[in-house]
């Protein structure tokens, strides 16, 4: 599985972003996509997953009313929507496949090259 995440940019706080994950290769229903995110001197943290089977998500608390994980299984896309972001959440933002839940970066087996996304305050 080859993942290619887009979508980053610089936004002020409040605004909104979208981001993409296309998965070339095969995603069978075990598994997970997940968005990650890493600022500098930090390590890679969990923002939000979905199981490619079902409609189950997971969230961050810190995201949790802010940021939407969906999927199109037709594109083969996983997307992540971010509103109202703040400065905090600025961070290369990863895609990543698992094969099964877990929201440590270690247990991803398939990672995207990142997308980066900077707000302003």
């Amino acid at each position: 599985v080859q993942l290619q995440a887009s979508g980053g940019g610089l936004v002020q706080a409040g605004g909104s972003l979208r981001l993409s994950c296309v998965a070339s290769g095969r995603l069978y229903s075990s598994y997970l996509v997940g968005w990650f995110r890493q600022a500098p001197g930090k390590e890679r943290e969990f923002v939000a997953a979905t199981r490619w089977s079902d409609s189950r998500t997971y969230y961050e608390d810190s995201v949790k009313g802010r940021f939407s994980i969906s999927k199109d299984k037709i594109k083969n896309t996983v997307y992540l929507q971010m509103n109202s972001l703040k400065p905090e959440d600025t961070a290369v933002y990863y895609c990543g496949v698992s094969f099964a839940y877990d929201t440590n970066y270690r247990a991803y087996k398939y990672w995207g090259q990142g997308t980066q996304v900077t707000v302003s305050s």
